[in-house]
């Protein structure tokens, strides 16, 4: 099963944020290097034009000392040769001494060529260099300039260092930043989760919180606040019809139980007794059905109310053991009681036994198995049979109101798919747990109730 990595809003945000921040600072940064680097290069240009031109207008005037002329500039990055028509080099600065022509360039007179290369013997980094032609009056000569790059390489590294060494502690402080700022927007939004994750059907009246900002986030609070007050009105409405309907309807059942109760005391044909003992039948099932039904509208409504004594579990159990072996002579009932004393509503446990025990008689094929114990410092009481099991994926379905497995749980069984809801309900209202456990053949309902203290 593959995993899926979840990332905060928050941490979305924020690497968003720096990922913007990086590339627009890269393409920043590239453009500025490539103007950078070409400012420089026009510089060197124009001093090695500038230096060439003196020369050449020195030369053309006629002059012989060009010994100011010819120094060089500060960790010799400009040198210059004169050059005559032969390629003798008739003059040279001191770095270029006793050596070659530093370039191959002839340019006529009044013209200017420039070209790129190493100057062997003065320096590692390249010259820029400036061949310009002048016409003397001792014959055409060229005037060589040569401007060291080394200034550009230095100015280039500068900013690509300070590009490399920035970008990535830019990224990270907008990262954070933007981590921090979104963190403090989103703060009313946890507040409105914590909210809703408490809400359920027991306290529809609560609503989330909505912040003192009138913005987008106060708007969702506000819309979701009108969702519960319709949800709660709706949910009210609902449980006052099951309530009303569940009341109107007990006279009736109570007419029609009371009826066929007279009617199977009179002497009546075989076909009628059967018809009354039909009547009978499903007039206290749909009479089960009401008190279900009223009950779960006052547990959605207040909740359970218990009252709290001690309870014997094994009391109740006993007598529930007996009511089984009467109403279901055909199966085998196999009991094993301890002592086990809880804290609790008698007639609500005494419910949830019955409920669980009627469950289990229904679907039982031979034999229905009770016990009751203390393990792990707590009451424990399981019911199982021995009828077809229930699938795993249904094992909390099954607690859920009018649920009944296609199997398992039929209306022909007497079932009304109430009597487990109720029962969890009961339980989690003493503090304990109702599940669904496993047996070698069949299943079996687990209670396990806290000892009192």
């Amino acid at each position: 099963m593959p995993v899926t990595l979840r990332v905060g809003v928050r941490l979305r945000s924020a690497l968003a944020a720096a990922t913007v921040v990086a590339i627009a600072s890269l393409l920043a940064g590239g453009v500025l290097l490539v103007v950078a680097r070409s400012i420089l290069l026009d510089n060197i240009n124009t001093a090695a034009d500038d230096r060439a031109a003196q020369v050449a207008a020195s030369l053309a005037g006629g002059s012989s000392d060009l010994t100011t002329l010819l120094r060089p500039t500060a960790r010799d990055r400009s040198v210059v040769q004169v050059v005559g028509s032969a390629g003798q080099v008739e003059a040279a600065s001191d770095a270029l001494l006793g050596q070659a022509a530093m370039s191959p360039l002839r340019p006529s007179a009044g013209q200017r060529v420039r070209e790129q290369r190493h100057l062997p013997g003065i320096a590692d980094e390249p010259f820029r260099i400036v061949a310009l032609g002048v016409a003397t009056p001792s014959g055409a000569k060229t005037v060589l300039v040569g401007e060291s790059l080394d200034l550009v390489d230095d100015g280039t590294s500068a900013v690509l260092v300070a590009l490399l060494v920035g970008l990535p502690v830019l990224a990270v402080v907008v990262g954070g930043a933007t981590f921090l700022f979104v963190g403090r927007t989103l703060r009313p939004v946890e507040a409105m989760r914590r909210q809703a994750a408490l809400i359920t059907s027991r306290n529809l009246h609560e609503r989330l919180p909505v912040p003192a900002a009138d913005d987008e986030i106060a708007a969702l609070a506000s819309t979701m606040n009108t969702m519960l007050d319709r949800i709660e009105a709706s949910s009210a409405a609902q449980r006052r019809f099951v309530g009303d309907a569940s009341h109107e309807l007990r006279s009736p059942l109570a007419t029609v139980q009371a009826n066929a109760d007279l009617l199977d005391g009179a002497d009546l044909p075989e076909t009628a007794e059967r018809s009354v003992g039909r009547i009978r039948t499903e007039s206290a099932r749909m009479a089960r059905l009401v008190e279900d039904l009223l009950l779960l509208a006052r547990v959605d409504d207040v909740g359970l109310r218990l009252r709290r004594q001690d309870v014997d579990l094994d009391d109740l159990l006993y007598t529930e053991r007996e009511r089984l072996s009467v109403e279901h002579p055909q199966l085998a009932v196999r009991a094993s009681f301890e002592p086990a004393r809880v804290s609790g509503d008698a007639d609500a446990l005494l419910r949830v036994v019955r409920n669980l025990i009627d469950n289990a008689a229904r679907h039982a094929a031979h034999a229905v198995t009770i016990s009751a114990a203390i393990r792990d410092g707590q009451a424990e009481i399981v019911v199982g049979n021995d009828g077809p099991p229930i699938p795993a994926d249904d094992r909390e379905r099954i607690f859920d109101r009018f649920v009944r497995l296609d199997d398992s749980r039929s209306r022909a069984g007497g079932g009304t798919g109430l009597g487990l809801a109720i029962a969890r309900d009961i339980v989690t209202a003493h503090g304990g747990t109702l599940t669904v456990d496993d047996l070698d053949e069949g299943a079996a309902m687990r209670i396990r109730l806290p000892l009192p203290d």
